[in-house]
């Protein structure tokens, strides 16, 4: 499967999660677009066409969980190439310090935005231990596993952490 993998990332928290998203990817024999948002373009990064199997976006949040204008670039541009594509999967990491209601809002935006059956991936701060280990494979394999099997089929499952179910 071809998988265009694109983040944000201020501090490196959100990166260091698109990280062990893409080698989980990888391990699993699919071909990984990785696009650092910050620095790269999607044409640069994908010149023969943005075409994948899976788009998988990241993001941390700015302003009350608002998307960074990275991100926002990104996904013009993304939207400009392709349309919304059907299979878009968002992570995000935050800061519950900041509130709640503004928790990784930036993949809560974004998901919305896309319509996405796919479940959310939400880190606090950055990823440490097993647990957040764990449950980044968990999600990544979960996934792959809804991209290989037709949407009719699929529950809709709104978030991949549900005590934090945000509206």
């Amino acid at each position: 499967m071809r998988i265009l993998l694109a983040h944000t990332s201020l501090s490196g928290n959100t990166r260091d999660v698109a990280r062990a998203i893409c080698a989980r990817c990888e391990e699993m024999g699919h071909a990984v677009t990785w696009i650092d948002a910050d620095i790269q373009t999607l044409a640069k990064a994908c010149p023969e066409g943005a075409e994948h199997d899976l788009y998988v976006l990241g993001s941390w949040s700015i302003n009350a969980g608002r998307t960074p204008p990275e991100m926002k670039r990104f996904i013009e541009d993304l939207v400009a190439a392709v349309g919304k594509p059907a299979h878009v999967a968002v992570f995000g990491t935050g800061e519950t310090q900041w509130g709640e209601e503004h928790y990784c809002g930036a993949a809560r935006r974004m998901a919305a935005f896309f319509g996405t059956r796919y479940p959310r991936l939400e880190i606090e701060q950055m990823p440490h231990g097993a647990h957040d280990a764990n449950k980044i494979q968990c999600w990544t394999d979960t996934i792959l596993a809804i991209t290989e099997t037709p949407f009719e089929n699929i529950e809709n499952t709104p978030h991949a952490d549900a005590p934090r179910l945000h509206p």
